[in-house]
């Protein structure tokens, strides 16, 4: 082990078990509320050829989620069995009407939910009214009244001590569940009916490709459970049997799997459908076995995300080109496509560090938006503040949705910053800061042995970021714009050591171009492997460049 990685490990407090996974120390499924009664239902559904219906979210999490539970379902011998989603901009968060409609039109006698549910007491209530009981399988935050449910596998139910047994002396692993997205809970509703013998034994593995995609996506914190699971989905990834990952992967140019490639070219694609028009498309994907629909369907994607970031980056320009005011919290409108509010919101939180929300009106009169947080402002709590002033709206406490009349725009404004300002809150930036792991002045330090020791860490994700390095009084002694419109960087730094690194960046502050050769300078970097014309080679990746 070299020195630098022994310093990282050591740094970030990893165990042996996080740095050599097994997944035969997953915890046991049934300590998941309510596992062994949802299990005991789905049996009685296979045997009795009950007509399902598996409702799901429309984000990456929520499409994996229903494929991970059609994939146990069909394993189990279930042959009536449907997907549903809803439509983000018919229906909303959450399960809609629709469900019930489609029940009774249907015939089916269950519904078992991914990725949602814990919230949804009066869908569930009528479902049941019309005869058709519901499974809850969720991650999210549940409230006092629980849904009548035969089951709510959900991790954070809030009676969790009373119904898990011996609750106290699983309490470790408990919290860990905690962590499971919504693919994490339907692959441990998966595990509990291979532990029933409804699954033959090591068949429930080949989800974990989805599993993988839909934890890093959803932004869950790399748990050693959620470690486990990724571990070797990485593993099942590389060798996915489904051909709508592999065209994804294909027209997404994906050479590699890692937390990147999921995070910002799969995942991405997944969401576009859902954010542009209907989740179904990336359902299709998933669940397609003809390599030649496959393309399609991907080729489509392709299509819906390169128009995702069309209007990301027009919504983001036009906000530059009108600057924004010097408020505490941000908020903006304009006419822009509903599905891409949220990542606009967290661009300018990244931009103007600052909490965000934009808005748009998408009916006549009615604004619709989504916010964006950080550090100690949580969004729920600020909307229930202003709640007189919305139509309605709630979230977590870093992304929250809101609806309200364009008539209350500036009253709902003025009101959010003066709750901002009477938490007194201060230095808030530092949560977006990028803080190092580790300071490096010897850049020949940075070797080929030390990016293979590094993939021991993979894949990356919230608790388990890409390790970050500051090169202090680092030489530059090359430099060069590059791109059509000069927007990026090169750099050749040298080290105390004397050796040589390369460095890059895209669409760098316009600050960064006016360094020089022979300027000494303090850099933040990711390091990584780069191949080019069959040569490869080691640089850093510039997060943050700044004078001595």
């Amino acid at each position: 082990m070299s020195r630098l990685f022994e310093e990282l490990v050591l740094k970030r407090g990893f165990s042996p078990s996080f740095l050599n996974p097994k997944y035969e120390d997953l915890p046991s499924p049934k300590l998941l509320p309510d596992m062994e009664k949802a299990v005991s239902r789905i049996k009685k559904a296979v045997s009795s050829k009950e007509k399902v219906i598996i409702y799901g979210d429309y984000d990456a999490d929520g499409v994996t989620a229903s494929t991970v539970m059609l994939d146990a379902l069909k394993l189990a011998g279930a042959t009536e069995v449907q997907t549903m989603l809803p439509d983000r901009f018919l229906d909303g968060y959450g399960m809609s009407r629709r469900v019930v409609e489609s029940a009774k039109k249907t015939g089916a006698t269950l519904v078992i939910t991914v990725d949602c549910g814990s919230a949804n007491g009066e869908i569930i209530k009528e479902l049941k009214e019309a005869g058709v009981e519901t499974i809850v399988t969720d991650h999210h935050e549940c409230p006092e009244i629980m849904p009548e449910a035969v089951a709510i596998v959900n991790p954070k139910r809030k009676d969790v001590a009373k119904v898990v047994p011996e609750f106290e002396s699983h309490i470790e692993e408990l919290m860990g569940l905690r962590e499971l997205a919504g693919v994490g809970v339907a692959f441990m509703v998966a595990r509990g009916m291979m532990e029933e013998g409804m699954i033959p034994e090591g068949q429930e593995k080949w989800m974990l490709d989805l599993v993988l995609i839909g934890t890093i996506c959803d932004s869950m914190k790399m748990s050693e459970i959620n470690r486990i699971l990724c571990f070797y989905g990485v593993k099942v990834l590389k060798k996915t049997r489904r051909v709508g990952l592999l065209e994804l992967m294909r027209t997404a140019g994906v050479k590699e799997i890692t937390a990147d490639a999921i995070g910002f070219q799969i995942g991405p694609r997944l969401n576009a459908a859902g954010r542009m028009t209907n989740a179904e498309v990336a359902l299709r994907l998933l669940q397609e076995k003809s390599k030649v629909e496959a393309a399609k369907l991907a080729e489509e994607i392709e299509r819906l995300n390169a128009e995702r970031k069309r209007q990301q980056a027009l919504a983001v320009d036009e906000v530059h080109e009108r600057g924004v005011s010097e408020e505490p919290v941000l908020v903006t409108t304009g006419e822009w496509h509903e599905g891409v509010l949220g990542i606009i919101a967290g661009r300018l939180v990244e931009e103007y560090f600052r909490p965000t929300f934009v808005l748009s009106e998408v009916e006549k009169g009615i604004l619709k938006g989504s916010g964006r947080s950080f550090g100690d402002f949580n969004l729920a709590e600020a909307l229930k503040a202003v709640s007189s002033t919305i139509i309605g709206g709630g979230g977590h406490a870093g992304a929250a949705g809101v609806k309200l009349k364009r008539e209350a725009l500036e009253t709902f404004k003025a009101q959010i910053n003066d709750y901002y300002r009477s938490l007194g809150l201060s230095n808030q930036e530092r949560f977006l800061e990028k803080r190092p792991d580790l300071e490096v002045r010897d850049v020949g330090e940075f070797t080929f042995e030390f990016l293979e020791e590094l993939k021991m860490l993979e894949p990356f994700g919230v608790g388990n970021e890409v390790p970050i390095f500051e090169i202090p009084d680092a030489l530059i002694v090359d430099t060069l714009t590059m791109g059509p419109e000069g927007k990026h960087l090169k750099l050749m730094i040298r080290g105390e050591d004397g050796k040589i690194l390369k460095l890059i960046a895209f669409n760098v502050p316009k600050e960064w171009l006016e360094f020089r050769s022979g300027e000494k300078v303090d850099i933040l970097v990711n390091i990584e492997e780069n191949e080019w014309d069959g040569f490869k080679n080691i640089e850093g990746r510039i997060l943050d460049l700044r004078g001595c």
